[in-house]
């Protein structure tokens, strides 16, 4: 190695960001190894790279003593001194003992050293970038099936959409461009891993910042999130205005702001309501769309019954149960629905009756 080395390695500190004296530390120790395995020698050296010149030089040290016990690791008095005439008992003295060959192997050590430790700067500016991009949107491009994950080319790294984080209804053709939620970014000897998900709330959320000003400036709130990730999602919105209407900013002018979303998540129905500090409105919203006619509350089960038109019925139950599970589950209260002919005539004193104006 030459002075052309030495220059390369400060090409390398400014392109990649790796510190010069790293790498030659770092070249060093792998040519003490690199010098120990070819030349069979147990003795204590020390490898030096000459900073005007970049030439290499190997050293062993040795422990100036009166009797040698062995020749490897000590050295008498009277050989240190025809080395070094200061040389005094129990000085270490390094005596260099390059082998004429060893060019050859100290530069394809010090190309391996210097390939590993790119591939582990790059790797961990990476990881830096995308950990701080944790519960963030980003695009992609479908690239392949991997058993059952999907892999995700997002530039400079592969992300991971495992299959709890699909949606069995949509298609994950490679080629086509997706837009996924970032759940977390994993150190490993290989690089980052990068999980993400297009089932998360989370995803709901950001494209809704994204699409109204007023929850990105903080005008409008995201109190809650209930989802099954294909079907359907409930959000809760609260203003902090009381001018500013926080269901019909999400709404847009003729739906367009929703629609947006809704056609980001491939025809998710989403049910926006608004927030209430009072549980018995917010439950009554919660089962939007159906139109609630009263609530009955037990505070210390949070538990509420509610009952609605005979005809809204089924609209407030929903397919399959789906419409009350949303609710329960942004409100976190069990929620039992009943018609207005089913409530009639039976009343529970351990709740509180609280009906909704039309």
């Amino acid at each position: 190695m030459n002075q052309e080395f030495m220059q390369a390695l400060e090409q390398i500190e400014k392109e990649k960001g790796i510190s010069k004296e790293v790498l030659k530390e770092a070249i060093e120790a792998a040519l003490v190894s690199a010098y120990k395995k070819n030349f069979g020698s147990s003795q204590n050296v020390d490898v030096s790279i000459m900073e005007e010149t970049g030439d290499i030089k190997v050293f062993s040290k040795k422990t100036v003593v009166e009797n040698p016990d062995s020749s490897l690791t000590e050295i008498s008095l009277e050989d240190a001194r025809s080395i070094s005439p200061k040389a005094q008992l129990g000085d270490i003295l390094e005596i260099e003992v390059t082998p004429k060959n060893f060019g050859r192997i100290a530069a394809q050590t010090a190309k391996q050293v210097v390939v590993q430790r790119i591939r582990e700067a790059e790797r961990g500016i990476i990881y830096e970038e995308f950990v701080n991009r944790e519960n963030e949107l980003v695009n992609g491009m479908i690239q392949r099936w991997e058993k059952s994950n999907v892999m995700i080319d997002l530039g400079r790294v592969e992300a991971v959409l495992p299959p709890s984080e699909q949606i069995p209804t949509e298609d994950y053709s490679p080629g086509n461009r997706i837009r996924v939620y970032i759940v977390e970014v994993k150190k490993t000897t290989k690089g980052p891993q990068i999980i993400v998900s297009r089932t998360h709330p989370g995803l709901v959320k950001r494209l809704f910042e994204l699409e109204v000003p007023e929850i990105h400036n903080g005008l409008v709130q995201v109190k809650g999130i209930a989802r099954e990730a294909g079907a359907r999602t409930k959000i809760a919105v609260h203003s902090t205005d009381p001018n500013v209407d926080p269901v019909g900013a999400c709404v847009g002018p003729k739906g367009v702001r929703v629609q947006s979303v809704v056609n980001e998540l491939k025809g998710e129905k989403i049910d926006i309501i608004k927030w209430s500090d009072e549980i018995s409105e917010f439950i009554a919203n919660s089962l939007s769309p159906a139109k609630v006619v009263s609530v009955t509350v037990n505070e210390e089960q949070k538990a509420a019954q509610v009952v609605v038109k005979d005809y809204q019925l089924s609209l407030a139950i929903g397919k399959e149960g789906q419409n009350a599970r949303l609710a329960a589950k942004i409100t976190g209260w069990k929620i039992d629905i009943k018609s207005e002919s089913q409530s009639a005539g039976e009343e529970d004193p351990d709740y509180e009756d609280l009906t909704i104006a039309d």
